[in-house]
């Protein structure tokens, strides 16, 4: 059952950051670059240099999903979860890496904070 959430989560992440991508969702990993680094500068306070680098960590990780995506599609789903895993943890380490220590910590608790309005939702809609 906890594999069964955790992929139908991953399958409802690809779904809307697909959306996003066509110009649809504006939550958390659903946002266009600019959107996401906009709402990270108004948690962390971003230098000018900041938001650059950030905007292309989040161009390249949106080019990135959308290709992984297609090779994706009807393939096996935990190898998928596995991959999307990956990914996630590689591209934290890239916004981490531009990050300064003070809001590297903000940064890890907002996403607690994401992640636990994500599981209140799945909850929520698999109770429904």
């Amino acid at each position: 059952m906890k594999k069964l959430m955790m992929i139908c989560g991953l399958m409802l992440g690809i779904a809307g950051f697909a959306q996003a991508q066509q110009g649809g969702g504006r939550g958390g990993m659903m946002m266009k670059p600019e959107e996401r680094v906009k709402q990270l500068d108004e948690k962390l306070k971003l230098s000018d240099e900041q938001k650059t680098k950030l905007t292309t960590v989040f161009t390249e990780q949106a080019e990135s999903m959308k290709k992984m995506r297609e090779e994706m599609q009807g393939g096996d789903r935990e190898a998928m979860r596995e991959k999307m895993q990956k990914f996630r943890a590689d591209n934290d380490v890239k916004v981490n890496a531009v990050l300064t220590d003070d809001q590297k910590k903000t940064y890890e608790t907002w996403q607690k904070e994401q992640r636990a309005e994500m599981q209140k939702r799945m909850q929520g809609s698999r109770n429904n």
